[in-house]
C-alpha cells in the first residue's frame, strides 16, 4: 500500500458526529502543513454542531457564536458533512473500514446518569438532557412531555446544565422570545406555573462546578429573586483551608460570589431559585404513588480524600422539600456505538490518547480513534475539546508515518457517495444545511430572534425541497 497524505494518495479520514469534537478533529487534520487530507464527516441529524445547537443554552447566543468557526472549516473543499446518515442504520463500521484509512468517533456523552434513589421513576423526574434537548428543539424530543403546571422545580447538580435548566424556569417569557428557544417550549414555558426552583449541589461552595458568569446570571434575573441560605454559603474547616492555600482565584472569587449574594435581601420578584449546597436527594416521594409531590434530603459534610478532594458524607440530618418536578443533571456518558468496543461501567469508548482499545484484541483497533466527551467523558467546556481532538490527531498522524493505517478497498470519494445515497437517498450535504440555516435565520427576523427552528426532520428536509 501507498503510504496516503500525498496529492496523489489523499489521506481519507471519516468523523462519526459534527459537534465541536468533530469539528475540531477535522481542523487539526487540514493544518497539518504537508498533509494532503480529505475528511467527510457523517452526522445521524440533518442540523450539524452538536452540542452547540442542542446543549447550549438558547439565551448565551454569544457561545453558539462558536459555530461561525465550524462554517469554515466546512466551507473548504476537502469537507463534505453527510447529514441525515445514521452510524450503525445507515452505514456500518465494516463500511467506514472499506472507504477510509482512518476513522474517528466523536459522539459526545448523550445520556444522564441516575440518581439511584427512590422515586426516581416517578412521574415528574427527568433527565435534565432530555428538558435541554426538549427546549433547543432536537428533534427526538420535539414530543417530549413535562408537565409544566407544576409549581416547584428541583435540579440536582451545580453544574452549568443545572443552573442553564433552573435559569430556563427562571426567565420570563419576555427574555426567552428574545432567544433561540424552539417555539413549542417557548409558548409551553409561557403558561408554566412553575414559581420555585431548587439548585441543589451535594457539595459546597468551593466545589460547585458552575461558572462565575453563570452564578453572576442567576442574581441578575428580571423575575426571579435568586436565594442563598446563609448556612449553605458557608464554608465548612477542610474547604476554608483549601481556599487560603490555593492559587486559584476563581474559585476564590466563586466563594466570595456565593457568599456575597447570600447577604442580597429578596425583592419580592414573581420567582424564586433557591441554591443549596451540601444537600443530597436520598428518596423522592408520592402522595399518590405515581407522581413526584416531595424529596427528601440529607445534610452532608465534606471530608478529605486519599487523592486530596473533599467528598461528601451523609450525615444524621434530614429534611424534606415539596417539589412536583424533578430533573436530575449528575454525570452524562456516552452511548455504545455498533462494533465499536465500549466501556459500560464508564460510559466512554475505551482509549489510549485517542486510539480505540478493545480488550478482546488485547490493544489498538487499528485505524480507529476517538474524540471529545466520547473520549474522556464528560469534561470542560466547549474549547475543551479543541486541545483533546489536537491530541488525537497526533496519534492519527503517529500512526500514519509509522504505516499502521487501514487499506481501504475503495478510497475513491465518489464511492462512499455512492453507497451513502443508495442506503439513504435523504442524505443531505453541507451546502443544504447552509439551506436550512438562512431560512431559519430568516423566519427569526420578523420576531426580533436570532432564528426559529426547524424541530423536526421532516419539516427541515420538506423547507429545502
Amino acid at each position: 500500500m501507498t503510504q496516503p497524505g500525498s496529492a496523489e494518495s489523499p489521506l481519507r479520514v471519516a468523523v462519526v458526529g459534527s459537534g465541536p469534537a468533530g469539528f475540531y478533529t477535522a481542523e487539526h487534520l487540514f493544518k497539518r502543513e504537508g498533509l494532503t487530507v480529505t475528511v467527510d464527516m457523517f452526522e445521524r441529524l440533518p442540523m450539524p454542531f452538536g452540542l452547540v445547537r442542542f446543549g447550549v443554552a438558547p439565551d448565551h447566543q454569544k457561545i453558539k457564536g462558536s459555530t461561525r468557526a465550524f462554517e469554515r472549516i466546512a466551507s473548504r473543499p476537502e469537507f463534505r458533512l453527510f447529514g441525515n446518515v445514521d452510524f450503525g442504520v445507515h452505514i456500518s463500521l465494516e463500511d467506514l473500514q472499506r472507504h477510509y484509512h482512518l476513522i474517528c468517533f466523536a459522539t459526545g456523552a448523550q445520556t444522564d446518569r441516575s440518581l439511584g434513589i427512590p422515586g426516581e421513576n416517578l412521574i415528574g423526574s427527568h433527565p435534565a438532557t432530555a428538558f435541554v434537548a426538549w427546549y433547543n428543539g432536537h428533534p427526538d424530543y420535539w414530543d417530549y412531555e413535562v408537565d409544566l403546571s407544576a409549581e416547584r422545580v428541583a435540579v440536582v447538580g451545580v453544574g452549568n446544565v443545572a443552573v442553564d435548566v433552573a435559569r430556563i424556569f427562571a426567565r420570563t417569557p419576555e427574555e426567552l422570545g428574545r432567544t433561540d428557544i424552539a417555539d413549542y417550549a417557548l409558548e409551553a414555558l409561557r403558561g408554566s406555573n412553575v414559581r420555585e426552583i431548587y439548585v441543589l449541589g451535594r457539595r459546597g461552595p468551593a466545589q460547585a462546578a458552575f461558572t462565575n458568569a453563570e452564578l453572576k446570571e442567576l442574581g441578575q434575573l428580571e423575575g426571579a429573586d435568586l436565594v442563598i441560605p446563609a448556612k449553605d454559603a458557608a464554608l465548612d474547616e477542610f474547604s476554608q483551608r483549601q481556599v487560603d492555600e490555593s492559587d486559584d482565584r476563581t474559585a476564590r472569587k466563586k466563594v466570595n460570589l456565593i457568599q456575597e449574594l447570600a447577604g442580597h435581601e429578596a425583592l419580592g420578584k414573581a420567582k424564586r431559585l433557591v441554591l443549596r449546597f451540601l444537600v443530597s436527594p436520598v428518596e423522592l416521594t408520592s402522595n399518590d404513588g405515581s407522581r413526584v409531590t416531595g424529596m427528601r434530603l440529607v445534610r452532608n459534610a465534606l471530608f478529605p480524600s486519599e487523592d486530596g478532594s473533599l467528598r461528601p458524607r451523609a450525615t444524621d440530618e434530614f429534611e424534606e422539600i415539596p417539589v412536583d418536578l424533578v430533573f436530575r443533571s449528575v454525570g452524562y456518558r456516552g452511548v455504545a456505538l455498533s462494533g465499536v468496543p465500549f466501556d459500560e461501567r464508564r460510559g466512554l469508548v475505551p482509549n489510549e490518547g485517542g486510539r480505540v482499545v478493545s480488550s478482546e484484541k488485547d490493544g489498538t483497533v487499528p485505524g480507529l480513534y476517538v474524540s471529545g466527551w466520547v473520549k474522556r467523558g464528560p469534561s470542560g467546556i466547549i474549547g475543551t475539546n479543541k486541545p483533546d481532538a489536537g491530541a488525537t490527531v497526533e496519534c492519527m498522524l503517529q500512526d500514519l508515518e509509522r504505516g499502521a493505517v487501514l487499506d481501504p478497498d475503495h478510497p475513491e470519494p465518489d464511492a462512499i457517495e455512492r453507497l451513502v445515497r443508495k442506503r439513504q437517498p435523504e442524505a443531505i450535504s453541507y451546502g443544504d444545511w447552509s439551506k436550512i440555516d438562512a431560512i431559519e435565520v430568516e423566519r427569526g427576523k420578523a420576531s426580533g430572534r436570532p432564528r426559529v427552528k426547524f424541530t423536526t426532520t421532516r419539516e427541515a428536509l420538506e423547507a429545502i425541497g
